[in-house]
């Protein structure tokens, strides 16, 4: 909705459409009546209006955020960006696919944050591996893998944000909302 009015099968169709069913809990049994009642929920908490317009001889509820509404959600996605650990989180992937609405400034700061939260836990997790090597040189893969792994998880997350850093700085953390149209 912070990409303008829309109805509930608008709703729907970008939800499907942008795959969102993928990586999200939104799944399947996610139908009209469960978008009508989150619908009525941000409405009764103010953070949605809706009107009534006539499209097609036939009369449709539109939704529009609302300011208030408008900024919890910056607020939400630049907290959830800020504050990202590196690891699969839903919150995150739905923060991220949103974060144009933040300004370039906000977003670089955001993953910044990010970033280093990573870096330093990456680094306590080899002190730890390197540790634990130091005390019990035959440990086995069983143990060591319980820290390699994540260690690697993270060094990916360490890329990505890199990346994403990068393409913000060349002005790519713009949306165009007619952009998924085409």
């Amino acid at each position: 909705m912070h990409e303008g009015g829309c109805h509930a099968y608008d709703i729907n169709k970008r939800i499907e459409d942008r795959g969102m069913r993928n990586w999200t809990n939104i799944g399947l049994d996610f139908s009209f009546s469960t978008i009508y009642r989150t619908l009525d929920r941000l409405e009764k908490d103010e953070l949605v209006d809706s009107y009534e317009e006539e499209i097609d001889n036939r009369s449709r509820k539109t939704y529009k955020i609302t300011n208030f509404g408008y900024t919890i959600l910056r607020k939400k996605v630049y907290d959830v960006l800020s504050n990202y650990i590196g690891r699969n989180d839903e919150d995150f992937y739905v923060a991220f696919s949103m974060f144009p609405i933040l300004n370039p400034e906000e977003q670089a700061e955001a993953f910044t944050k990010s970033l280093e939260g990573i870096k330093k836990h990456k680094k306590e997790l080899k002190d730890m591996l390197e540790e634990s090597l130091a005390e019990f040189p035959k440990m086995p893969i069983t143990v060591t893998g319980l820290f390699i792994h994540p260690i690697k998880i993270l060094q990916a997350d360490i890329e990505f944000l890199v990346m994403v850093l990068e393409e913000i700085k060349k002005g790519g953390g713009k949306i165009d909302p007619e952009s998924y149209n085409k």
